[in-house]
């Protein structure tokens, strides 16, 4: 009688524990939330992105700097104090000067193209921010859409088993069945309690994570993720492996810093061209009655060829960084295509198991457990394995959900590593225009 009371406590709090989180869960559902609606407020909100963008916008004013012409020149002096006597017009009292350098190498337009190629850089560093801030948003949406499943899951497992136990204990009080299976039908449900409170963990980690990436505060409430349609898209390698050369923030980054290392070295070689200045100068003598006295023209310039070993210098640095900017854009393309290889294998071999769970390994746990259950009924198999044959039934079913998850976001950062739009999600993905 003793372990009966101590039984009916525990299926007692047990049920409060599992009423109160579904009251939990009732007060913390709000409208369902959408992966579009996600993807939009990450374009939208994320800090990182916008702290890209405004780099973007700042590496675009470098280049009016850069291919401006150096600014006007203007000198004036007046005399203040005279300590000798000079003859009338023999000196000035006043001058000023004009003098503006005239970029006749093109120095500027290099410097300018590689300022552009620069910006080009700063551009592709905000689309890896976007693929990467949407991979993480899309990624914890749906770890909280399996968070939400898995707990229905045990919901429902938590109810079967709890039926389970009140059967177990008809049959104890009419002396058809032992204790022992009433306290293993009763651990089984504290299992499944125990499992809950790491699903709703779970849960709240990827509420807060999705909150940070949207820039909201990571207390706030989420709705409940709508479930995405299945997704399979025939993705492979001679389809992507263009794809990646073409999109890859890397690649188009590495190839932007060529480009401009490329405009480095037409700077150093230009830098041989003298540039010179027009100066245009009027004085005022000192005992002169009209206000200009006499204006002058000149012209001067820098000469290089004296300083050899300086400018040689600076074009072998140069071709240098220019052969660096090429290795690595060459290894940004060959990361860049394994980096390919290992998404799309870990997307297929996730694929594979999904599939493998849900046309087979679970239906036939289900099989096995009904034709269990149908044996336990009829005597012919003891209460132990009926119990087995249901936690295999709960542990594959949570597997299978799994790995639905792995291959989702394993197409996340997929389409992260493309670069591009697979088309295998709802986007709201606006990129800036260059």
């Amino acid at each position: 009688m003793k372990t009966l009371t101590l039984l009916l406590l525990t299926t007692l709090s047990l049920h409060a524990e599992h009423a109160g989180d579904d009251g939990a869960r009732a007060t913390a559902s709000s409208s369902p939330l959408s992966l579009r609606e996600v993807t939009r407020n990450v374009v939208a909100q994320n800090p990182a992105i916008r702290e890209a963008l405004r780099k973007w916008e700042a590496a675009k004013q470098r280049v009016a700097q850069e291919g401006a012409w150096d600014d006007l020149r203007v000198s004036g002096t007046s005399t203040v104090r005279r300590y000798v006597d000079i003859p009338p017009n023999a000196f000035t009292d006043q001058m000023v000067s004009v003098e503006q350098a005239i970029p006749i190498s093109g120095k500027n337009r290099a410097r300018a193209r590689a300022a552009a190629a620069e910006a080009v850089a700063a551009f592709e560093a905000v689309r890896r921010q976007e693929f990467d801030a949407i991979a993480k948003a899309r990624s914890a949406y749906f770890r909280l859409a399996n968070g939400y499943a898995q707990i229905e899951l045990n919901r429902r497992n938590y109810t079967s088993l709890t039926q389970i136990a009140e059967i177990s204990r008809s049959r104890y009080e009419v002396g058809t069945q032992n204790a022992a299976d009433v306290l293993m039908s009763e651990t089984e449900a504290a299992k499944l309690v125990e499992m809950r409170r790491d699903l709703e963990r779970n849960v709240a980690s990827a509420q807060s994570q999705l909150n940070v990436l949207m820039n909201r505060d990571a207390f706030a409430p989420l709705g409940i993720p709508a479930e995405p349609p299945a997704l399979h898209a025939e993705l492979t390698a001679e389809k992507l492996r263009p794809l990646v050369v073409a999109n890859q923030p890397e690649i188009r980054t590495a190839r932007a810093r060529a480009a401009a290392e490329q405009a480095r070295v037409q700077l150093a070689q230009r830098a041989w061209i003298p540039d010179p200045s027009l100066k245009v100068e009027g004085q005022r003598y000192n005992d002169a009655t009209r206000d200009l006295s006499e204006v002058d023209a000149g012209i001067s310039f820098n000469i290089p060829w004296g300083n050899a070993r300086k400018y040689s210098a600076a074009i072998s640095e140069a071709r240098l960084n220019l052969a660096a900017a090429q290795a690595a854009t060459e290894r940004a393309e060959t990361e860049a295509i394994g980096a390919l290889r290992d998404a799309l294998q870990k997307a297929e071999t996730a694929h594979h198991h999904v599939e493998l769970f849900r046309d087979k390994l679970v239906p036939q746990a289900r099989q096995t457990f009904e034709a269990s259950q149908i044996a336990y009924e009829s005597g012919k198999m003891p209460f132990g394995e009926w119990i087995a044959a249901q936690r295999s039934v709960r542990d594959l079913e949570a597997e299978a959900r799994e790995h639905l998850t792995d291959y989702q976001i394993a197409l996340a950062e997929l389409e992260s590593v493309v670069g591009a739009d697979l088309h295998v999600f709802p986007t709201a993905q606006s990129q800036p225009n260059k």
